[in-house]
């Protein structure tokens, strides 16, 4: 294939990328509450920056045991690190938005006598 032909493609992808980073941003400040926001942002920038990464390597294909690497990183580091900010945030109880209908960690810590949150709420009752 033709060098031009092959960094067009790779500048293509990582148009794309950057277009998914950019809708990121924009649902960063369109969300109305951080849980909603996290997930927005974690997805957004997870494909974009693996498209990004991709697009990369057609300009430079000698490095592309590094970009597997990098793509690995980000697919595995991006989702759990928004998991650990939602939880957290939850835990200090930050307000969901008022348009939420379900909160299914809610029901499930009333519901789980075994988790120590239920238990520390039940002996503060009991007092």
């Amino acid at each position: 294939m033709d060098k031009e032909i092959v960094e067009l493609i790779g500048g293509i992808i990582a148009l794309i990328g950057s277009i998914f980073l950019l809708l990121g941003s924009i649902g960063l400040l369109r969300m109305p509450d951080s849980y909603n926001r996290i997930q927005a942002g974690t997805k957004a920038s997870t494909l974009g920056t693996m498209l990004s990464v991709v697009g990369t390597w057609f300009f430079a294909p000698e490095w592309f045991g590094k970009f597997i690497i990098l793509i690995l990183f980000v697919l595995i580091t991006n989702p759990v690190s928004s998991h650990v900010l939602a939880r957290a945030a939850y835990h200090i109880k930050i307000p969901l938005t008022p348009k939420t209908i379900v909160d299914k960690l809610k029901e499930r810590q009333l519901i789980d006598p075994e988790r120590s949150a239920y238990r520390k709420k039940v002996k503060t009752q009991n007092k």
